[in-house]
């Protein structure tokens, strides 16, 4: 099941890249090949697979790609009401502190690392469909099927800079020299734009097939589903359901019968993932970069893992899971030990005194790293049982669990999210109770040595019909969060909803009592939805050239 994900990040290093680029690409020389020899069917699989390895976030074989993770722990969760920065206080990776108080700056350097690792996916994208397109040896129906697995990469890293940066640059096939490196984000629109990546998802849709044997290979329906998703960041309700039942009836996917058993790395290519980025250790690689190197900041201390402490869940968060007896979710005061709660809450978050993952040990409040700024919680849902032969023992003590950018659970939200929106009201309920009786027939975590749960869950579906637009869609959005959680999610779906400036607000009044390091925190309507324009781009493109993003 790995074995192709090992091609895909290990390869690189046999395959030539443009022979020099501008700096706010980071050109990255891997080796040598005649350009006469580049489109040989061979070496053009080598350019696509460089396309492929910029997926985890990691251009340039440097220990700091937590500064531009594929999973966004930092840019879709620390800064939400999820989760907080953590580690050894405010000073640790402070830049991270700054953008978890909305303090962000244009010369921060996960801002600026993240801009270049995906725009190095575009360039790479780019230039392997050039090489693809001039290549006369190439089979011609695979050209079509590797065509397509191009624009749906280059729809993804658009994807991504669209939804962080909002006002980017452009670049296709076409922009392979050097001056097409230096093009300023004028020219387009924001309709324009997504109509770029929506273009890119649907002529991936036509080219691809119904299935592929490699495992990591978008398909028609990843595609289709990621189509859908950019539907939904537009509004575009009907859009969304058409592409999002295209999914459903294929048949292809559905949800695993065991919320935690969707987490094991063995499992984590299942049937609920449409798409992942690909890891992979002890495969050769002395470092494991191929491994989830973007999260390795997240290992939650204790005896078996090294205690960096970044990641951690916000009270917020926990409170978010209490229910009531029967399992419906209630709004209150910070969780006790005699409120019941969603079982998905254990399979998330590490909580003291409840069992962490299989390891026959209850998790502890001694195992966070600085326990009096960020409290005593810890991630735990994509955290690899220390036990696991996937878990790496040594620096950099990372795992090959993936990163799912979309899993099914993901899919049948949107559609009901867009059923809300355009008054199927009970039809988006059927979506979301899919869902939670999923949650309600997991395993539940069990008290140590005890077949008892380790905690008083309850969980069911929505029974009473929602009648009331506001009540389903905010139980719809909730449903998210409970469902999505520490999956680097949660700040685009408030800036979408166009609701992040009422809940940051509110979450910083409120949790500022109890953590001090967000009392500077503030959200302001209108800058803070997205992320500055890197300063190195400015620099190098021309400040007449660039449209600097509301505020900044």
């Amino acid at each position: 099941m790995k074995s192709y994900r090992i091609i895909i990040l290990y390869i690189l290093g046999a395959m030539l890249t443009l022979a020099c680029s501008p700096e706010f690409l980071e050109e990255v020389p891997f080796g040598e090949v005649s350009p006469a020899e580049m489109t040989r069917p061979e070496n053009v699989e080598r350019a696509i697979i460089a396309a492929y390895s910029v997926l985890n976030g990691q251009f340039d074989n440097a220990t700091s790609g937590f500064n531009s993770p594929a999973s966004n722990w930092s840019f879709g969760d620390a800064v939400s009401d999820d989760c907080y920065k953590g580690g050894g206080g405010t000073g640790d990776q402070n830049q991270i502190h700054q953008m978890e108080i909305f303090n962000t700056t244009p010369v921060i350097a996960d801002i600026q690392r993240k801009w270049l690792a995906l725009f190095e996916g575009v360039k790479r994208t780019n230039y392997a469909l050039h090489l693809l397109g001039n290549s006369e040896g190439f089979n011609a129906q695979l050209k079509d099927i590797r065509t397509g697995e191009l624009l749906f990469l280059r729809g993804h890293y658009y994807f991504e800079l669209k939804k962080i940066y909002k006002n980017v640059p452009f670049l296709d096939e076409e922009d392979i020299e050097i001056d097409s490196f230096y093009k300023g984000n004028k020219d387009l629109t924001d309709t324009e734009l997504w109509s770029k990546i929506e273009t890119d998802f649907r002529n991936a849709k036509n080219l691809l097939p119904d299935s592929q044997q490699d495992i990591g290979r978008p398909n028609r329906y990843t595609a289709s589903a990621y189509l859908a998703k950019t539907y939904v960041f537009q509004k575009k309700w009907d859009e969304t359901i058409q592409e999002a039942d295209e999914v459903i009836n294929s048949g292809k996917y559905r949800l695993l019968d065991d919320f935690r058993e969707v987490f094991l790395p063995e499992n984590d290519n299942s049937e609920e993932i449409i798409f992942a980025v690909q890891f992979s250790v002890n495969d050769g690689e002395p470092r494991h970069f191929n491994g989830a190197i973007g999260d390795r900041l997240s290992a939650p201390g204790g005896p078996h893992y090294p205690q960096y402490g970044f990641h951690r869940p916000s009270q917020n968060l926990i409170n978010a899971y209490k229910v009531d007896q029967s399992g419906i979710p209630v709004a209150g005061n910070n969780l006790s030990e005699q409120d019941y709660v969603d079982p998905r809450l254990d399979h998330t978050v590490g909580r003291p005194g409840i069992p962490y993952l299989d390891l026959g040990i209850n998790y502890e409040a001694s195992w966070a790293r600085d326990l009096s700024t960020y409290g005593p919680f810890a991630p735990k849902k994509r955290i690899v049982s220390a036990l696991s032969s996937l878990q790496v023992k040594v620096w950099p003590y990372i795992s090959s669990l993936n990163y799912y950018v979309i899993r099914y659970p993901d899919l049948l939200l949107w559609k009901a999210e867009a059923l809300v929106e355009t008054g199927n009201l009970e039809g988006a309920r059927e979506l979301v109770n899919q869902v939670r009786i999923r949650a309600k027939n997991t395993k539940p975590v069990l008290a140590l040595n005890s077949q008892m749960p380790a905690a008083k869950y309850a969980i069911d579906s929505y029974q009473s019909p929602w009648n009331n637009a506001d009540v389903a869609r905010n139980a719809v959005r909730l449903e998210r969060r409970l469902e999505l959680a520490m999956e680097g999610h949660r700040f685009f779906d408030l800036v979408r909803w166009e609701i992040a400036d009422e809940v940051m607000n509110t979450y910083f009044d409120s949790e500022k009592n109890l953590r001090s390091h967000l009392t500077n925190g503030r959200f302001v309507k209108g800058k803070h939805e997205y992320f500055p324009i890197p300063q190195l781009y400015i620099d190098i493109v021309g400040n007449e050239n660039v449209i600097q993003n509301s505020g900044y």
